[in-house]
């Protein structure tokens, strides 16, 4: 392939990523705003975007947050909680848009699922300091 039609095709991905983001915002909100989890630190946070900003496996941040339940319950524990919604959301929300914006790019989903992540982490811990600094 010619580096014009990889540069096209990367622009392409680039876009549909862009035009997911209201999906991952809403969700990442929704997550936050209504499940269960404890006092819940920016920096903790932060620190699950840190993890999917060094990895290149979704599975690695998800083992991640599991840890951070099994360390306290600031993340929640059980059906309800943040951490069992993030990974739904990366295992189901966020897996579907990624293949649906592979397949018509015509590409591997699973850097685009990553980048998808990356994005709603991030606007995650946004949210995050909304919720614990922000409301009026």
């Amino acid at each position: 392939m010619s580096d014009i039609s990889n540069q096209h095709k990367e622009l392409e991905i680039q876009k549909n990523i862009r035009q997911a983001e209201d999906d991952l915002v809403t969700w990442i909100q929704n997550a936050l705003d209504k499940t269960k989890y404890g006092d819940l630190e920016e920096s903790q946070f932060r620190n699950l975007v840190r993890i999917s900003d060094t990895t290149e496996s979704a599975e690695v941040i998800k083992n991640f947050i599991r840890y951070q339940v099994g360390r306290d319950k600031k993340w929640g524990r059980g059906k309800e909680s943040l951490a069992e919604k993030i990974i739904e959301d990366i295992d189901v929300n966020i897996k579907k848009n990624a293949q649906i914006i592979a397949e018509c790019c015509q590409t591997d989903y699973k850097p685009i699922w990553l980048e998808l992540i990356r994005r709603y982490l991030g606007y995650g811990a946004r949210h995050l300091k909304y919720i614990k600094d922000g409301k009026l």
